[in-house]
Parts: C-alpha cells; structure tokens; sequence
C-alpha cells in the first residue's frame, strides 16, 4: 500500500443521496462499504464527516438569526448525527468502530483522547471523529487537517460530492474548467481554490500531510488510492 494509515474527510452532503435534507442509507452504506474494502486491504482509517446535510452553521444560523458561535455548535451536533449513522452502518458489516467526539456526550461517543484514538487505529478498528474540532469558527476541514495531523496519518482523502478532483473553476457552473491532476498547497492558498479551506491547507502543509481530492462515488476509489493508482487530484509540496 502506499498509505498505511490514512483520514477519510466525507462531506456531510454526501450523505444527502436523493433527498434534500437528512441522511440517505444508500450513500451512507456505500461509504461503509468502500472502507470496508480499505480495511481489509490492511488500512488504518479514521474518518471525519460534515454537517452540512443537516445544518451548516454560518449559512444556516444567519436564516435563523443565531449569531455564528451558537450556528457552529449546532453544525458540530449535526456532524455526531451523522458519524453515528455511519458507525451503525460499520457495526451492522461486523467492522469495530468507535466514535470520539470532541463536544463530550458519554452515552453516545467516546471522549476525543488522541492515545486512545491511535491504540484504536493499531487495533484495527475505525475510528470516526465527530463535533469538529469542539471550537466554533472553524470547519470541518480544518478538524480532518488536525485529526489527521494528531494521529500521524500519511495522507487525507477528501471524497467531494459529485466533483472528482481540483478544478481552475466551478466545473459545474463553468464547462471550460480543467481538471488539475497535481497541485502544491500553495497552489490552493495563493490562488484562493474552493476544494477545502485555507487553515486546512495550511496545516496539511505544515504537516507535510499529502491530500487527495477524489468523488466520493468512485467504486473502489479508496482502494485504488492505497494501492497508488492515480484518481483525482494529489495535492503536495513541489
């Protein structure tokens, strides 16, 4: 493999299939099921998901006139919603997962504890990061840049909904867009790319994490990442 250990970065709209707001089993179980391969390729995987199936703090909270820090925390509740539906889609293939959450809430998630995290990585099991970093102000991004930076893992997966990689543009909103297959970190910061944010990007750099842009709907792209192939965007240092 070329990664042993790795950070799964998942959108929360990922998990929206065809619904327009919630959780979709049928992408949820697909996800589960191309980690399921990952591991038994003889992978590490720790996983990070968004919220924004379910709220998105800065956008939602302005609708509802909650001030930003108060829109983020109910983002990071969202984010444990959805990591404990993925860890019951994980259970249900018979693959141990545990949740940590950095917000503690004893009786559905374990306590982010980064030691315990690692021992439950070398244990085989999957382990998926959820409330974010626990801090208002930041993404969900930035917490798989951190997590990722915490638990030494050798590369970040960014699986996007519907966008297979790095474009100089919105392929969906510009046809003429180009896909770019290698990029620097710098490129993403100076060039103000919206695949992830800036602070994530930073720390990756910082970190010399290597990240990987790819669609979330690509079967077996997991697989394929470990084993080298090329698929999406590689994002490092020149």
């Amino acid at each position: 493999m070329k990664y042993k250990r790795i950070l799964l970065k998942i959108s929360g709209e990922a998990l929206l299939g065809e619904q327009q707001f919630g959780i979709d089993q049928k992408p949820v179980q697909m996800i589960a099921e191309e980690i399921k391969k990952a591991r038994e390729l003889g992978a590490e995987i720790a996983v990070v998901v968004g919220g924004g199936n379910i709220f998105r703090g800065m956008k939602n909270s302005a609708k509802l006139g909650m001030d930003q820090a108060s829109g983020d925390y109910v983002g990071m509740l969202a984010t444990v919603m959805n990591a404990i539906a993925l860890q019951s889609a994980l259970n249900q293939m018979e693959i141990p997962c545990r949740v940590q959450s950095a917000i503690t809430m004893n009786q559905i998630a374990e306590p982010y504890i980064r030691h315990r995290a690692i021992r439950h990585l070398e244990k085989g099991r999957v382990v998926i990061f959820a409330a974010g970093t626990g801090n208002p102000f930041f993404t969900t991004d930035t917490a798989a840049a951190l997590r990722a930076s915490e638990i030494n893992a050798e590369a970040m997966l960014m699986a996007k909904n519907g966008v297979d990689g790095v474009y100089t543009d919105d392929p969906k909103t510009n046809p003429n867009a180009k896909k770019m297959d290698k990029i620097t970190y710098d490129d993403i910061i100076v060039n103000g790319l919206k695949v992830m944010d800036t602070a994530a990007c930073a720390l990756c750099k910082q970190n010399e994490i290597p990240i990987v842009v790819f669609d979330f709907e690509s079967k077996n792209g997991i697989v394929d990442i470990l084993n080298g192939k090329d698929l999406g965007t590689y994002i490092e240092k020149r």
